[in-house]
């Protein structure tokens, strides 16, 4: 099999030669499939639990059964795609392929990032209360998930019409938004899609976990009677944001950093190789976020883990099992 006639210079060495070896391509493949095998697996298995039992189509699940449909959308297009093209050693869909994945990948992606924050919002809102006793009801939650996509699909059409591009990236085995054309306004587009898609979500995540941490710690203070109860509570959730912020920062900013720099200082070189670990660190993101999310989840583990397993019933202390939702252990939780 001929390789396409869709090919970039960028991908070639001095001599013509491609980026990797044979063996390369192939190592690259069977990491790609080790995340998104495990990655189709549990997220299609949350969405699954979640169609099948009532008690977990609540408003406060809504966004982890977004970010799954998210997540398992970046494995279906950019994961299985990775895993194919890297074992062919090129990129075999030609020209309108590599727009379609580019587009897909990213408006996956950056719909799981900004469920990501939704998910941050949700949770400060539940436990701090900043605007009283308000319920969080299934239209907030509906509302919420509407805007992650609408959100995505704002800032991920633009190179479809001609403000920015979808082009190969790495070593040449998957498409994602030109981070190199020093086209004015390409460049234009690179710095108003990191600020929008990648500093606004995390700033979002950084403020609300922060003011979420900040009132479990005066309660657990103030309040003697239920210190013990709040200060368990306030470790869990603890323990599940320092999981939230490791993962966004190890998945999503070597990606984000490398951008900045290709567009800041154009004449870097990066060998294509270099140029692709950040790439499947972004997409790795589609595993951790169900572990981190759902299975840490005492609500979502208690049928998901039967589902898993065929039906057998693991023997597990529901004490001591795992951290919880952070609106279940912090329920009674008001701000200080």
């Amino acid at each position: 099999m001929q390789p396409s006639v869709f090919q970039n210079a960028s991908y070639v060495g001095p001599h013509g030669e491609p980026p990797l070896s044979r063996i390369g391509f192939i190592i690259l493949s069977i990491i790609m499939a080790i995340f998104t095998g495990p990655a189709i697996i549990l997220n299609a298995t949350v969405i699954i639990v979640s169609l099948m039992h009532k008690q977990l189509r609540q408003p406060l699940n809504f966004a982890l059964v977004n970010m799954a449909v998210a997540d398992l959308g970046t494995a279906m297009t950019g994961g299985v795609l990775s895993v194919v093209n890297n074992a062919q050693g090129y990129f075999s869909l030609g020209r309108t392929g590599c727009v379609m994945e580019g587009f897909a990948v990213a408006l996956f992606g950056i719909t799981s990032l900004c469920t990501v924050a939704l998910i941050a919002v949700e949770r400060m809102f539940v436990v701090c209360k900043p605007l009283g006793h308000m319920t969080f009801q299934k239209k907030h939650a509906v509302g919420g998930i509407a805007l992650s996509w609408l959100w995505s699909l704002t800032w991920n059409l633009p190179p479809l019409f001609g403000w920015g591009r979808y082009e190969l990236e790495g070593v040449g085995t998957s498409c994602a938004p030109d981070w190199h054309n020093r086209d004015p306004q390409n460049v234009s587009y690179i710095l108003a899609y990191f600020a929008v898609c990648f500093a606004v979500p995390f700033a979002i995540i950084l403020a609300s976990y922060g003011k979420l941490m900040w009132t479990l710690h005066q309660v657990s203070k103030m309040t003697c009677l239920e210190g013990g109860a709040v200060a368990k509570g306030e470790l869990k959730v603890a323990y599940m944001v320092v999981l939230m912020v490791l993962t966004f920062l190890i998945s999503w900013l070597p990606y984000a950093s490398l951008a900045l720099l290709v567009v800041y200082n154009p004449e870097v070189e990066i060998h294509p190789l270099v140029g692709t670990v950040p790439v499947y660190l972004a997409k790795s993101s589609t595993v951790y976020n169900p572990v981190i999310y759902i299975y840490l989840n005492k609500q979502f583990r208690k049928y998901t883990v039967p589902f898993l397993l065929c039906g057998r019933e693991p023997s597990m202390d529901d004490d001591n099992s795992g951290a919880t939702t952070v609106e279940t252990s912090t329920s009674k939780v008001s701000p200080a």
